[in-house]
């Protein structure tokens, strides 16, 4: 990989638009402002003092909205959440509104379903367009995952992650960056709940160049055996209630349980990208009890997030 460069008026689309030394970059940042952050809920400098973020949201949120917001106003910035005000395509089209708002605010961050409505607006817009989740990708999500797993096992290098579930838009993004940056990267899904090809070739791909790995199967306790990290999601996510019940049928035997912990080994811990329904794809137990790495993940979705804000609006130094 290249050394790392200025991330500055960068777009993030994809995961793989980050090389693994600008997400490198992006990981010191954060560790900086969590650990001052940590120490006293300040930053002494802030770093974005008179910046503006449009956050224009067609999906619902929690972790994502909470943590743009409130990092954009910890680090002296304010934050604009636009839903039904702004309908990108129906009131106004994608290009026009990446064309005002341009003109007005420092970053756009943008959560909607299509994929192609976060590519448009990037590829329109003068100032950094991030992508919040779209049906394809979560790249600020695999961030923050990997992060958590960087903080916990002190290294990424060879390290196994096994996802069981459906190969969604999270494993979508945590299998390209797991891929760029050497990891082992497993995922165990029912028959019909496989990822996106054009994902996996370019997985692939960048794994070849790293010295990560791919593994897929149909067997959960097989894919986790080994594992450092035993990951997981909803089985029915925004947009997909519908096919609920077709979908606990699917994946009854994808939950993750204490049993299941203990077929990876002594040291795995679990992850789940929230929101979760407990009891179906994972325990109560599990979530709450000593190998979770739920929480600390979740929070380290406000560190990562405004690591990549500092970076790509351009941040003062001293944050």
């Amino acid at each position: 990989m290249t050394a790392p460069v200025s991330l500055v008026g960068r777009d993030l689309v994809s995961v793989a638009d980050l090389s693994a030394a600008e997400v490198g970059l992006v990981f010191e940042r954060a560790e900086a402002l969590k650990r001052e952050f940590r120490e006293t809920r300040r930053h002494a400098a802030p770093a974005l003092v008179g910046r503006t973020l449009a956050m224009l949201f067609q999906k619902p949120s929690l972790r994502t909205r909470v943590t743009f917001e409130a990092g954009m106003a910890q680090l002296g910035g304010h934050a604009i959440y636009l839903t039904h005000e702004v309908v990108l395509s129906a009131r106004e089209s994608v290009r026009d509104v990446a064309r005002n708002l341009e003109r007005f605010v420092d970053g756009i961050v943008v959560r909607t379903g299509p994929h192609e409505v976060s590519v448009e607006l990037a590829t329109a817009a003068s100032i950094p367009v991030i992508n919040g989740l779209t049906l394809r990708e979560h790249p600020c999500q695999a961030l923050a995952d990997v992060f958590t797993m960087r903080e916990r096992f002190g290294r990424l290098d060879g390290l196994v992650v096994a996802f069981v579930g459906d190969g969604n838009n999270v494993y979508h993004s945590l299998v390209l960056l797991g891929a760029a940056l050497g990891m082992e990267v497993r995922l165990a899904h029912p028959a019909g709940y496989a990822p996106n090809e054009r994902i996996v070739t370019q997985a692939r791909e960048l794994a070849s160049g790293s010295g990560g790995r791919l593994s897929f199967g149909n067997d959960p306790v097989e894919a986790v055996r080994g594992a450092a990290v035993v990951y997981t999601d909803a089985w029915t996510s925004m947009g997909q209630e519908a096919e609920t019940e077709a979908r606990r049928d699917a994946f009854a035997g994808f939950r993750v349980d204490d049993a299941l912990l203990d077929a990876a080994g002594p040291d795995a811990m679990a992850m789940h990208c929230l929101p979760d329904h407990r009891g179906e794809e994972i325990t109560s137990a599990v979530m709450d009890g000593a190998r979770s790495l739920i929480w600390e993940q979740s929070e380290n979705r406000l560190h990562v997030q405004k690591a990549l804000l500092v970076e790509s609006l351009g941040g003062t130094e001293g944050a």
